[in-house]
């Protein structure tokens, strides 16, 4: 019997390819596909370089479900998402392409509003009201906190929305980086306080 240990082994297994990317890349497209036809991807996902960093974008059936900054741990996110939505999940970009195209064109000045069926199913309650009012914020606007309370019908619910900010699986799409401190600082942001204030000084300019 030949084991792994022997020089015969080591010669087969030394003949062997380590690496095949393209192959593997073929695999991948085939079983992205076949889960597709058979209805059993449940979330899509893809990578997308940005001047505020690498996003995951990821997607369900009813649209974007989650936007997260690479300071939030892509590897993280998508453990959660296999918690919270399917661990039914692949790296399968064409079911992103809209979304890419509508962010890149939000990078380069051309789009200041998102055209995207949204699955809010992660955000619930008071932070989906919250969520819900933010995108009435115009391109260039900035409301405070407790503006945004008083909009969602919750005046003094001003933590509550920092919350529903700091927790919102949609940044960008969903603008939350336009709330604001009532003194007029920026706050806190998922992606950091440099992507928060990049993003705000990007629409100021525009």
């Amino acid at each position: 019997m030949t084991t792994a240990s022997d020089p015969q082994a080591g010669r087969l297994f030394a003949a062997l390819p380590t690496q095949d990317p393209p192959a593997m890349a073929r695999l991948h497209e085939r079983l992205v596909d076949q889960a597709q036809r058979e209805g059993v991807l449940d979330v899509a996902y893809r990578t997308l370089d940005t001047p505020v960093g690498r996003l995951l974008l990821a997607s369900t059936v009813q649209g974007l479900v989650k936007v997260a900054f690479a300071v939030q741990d892509h590897d993280a996110v998508l453990r959660r998402l296999a918690d919270d939505v399917s661990p039914r999940i692949l790296e399968a970009p064409a079911r992103l392409d809209e979304a890419s195209r509508q962010l890149e064109e939000y990078f380069a000045g051309r789009r200041t509003r998102f055209d995207l069926p949204l699955d809010w199913r992660l955000s619930k309650g008071f932070r989906r009201e919250v969520l819900t009012h933010l995108r009435e914020i115009g391109y260039g606007h900035t409301e405070s906190y407790a503006e945004v309370a008083a909009a969602a019908g919750s005046p003094r619910a001003v933590r509550a929305v920092g919350t529903a900010c700091a927790t919102n699986p949609l940044p960008l799409v969903v603008p939350c980086h336009r709330v604001v401190r009532s003194d007029g600082s920026a706050g806190g942001y998922a992606g950091g306080p440099d992507a928060k204030l990049r993003l705000l000084a990007m629409e100021r300019a525009a």
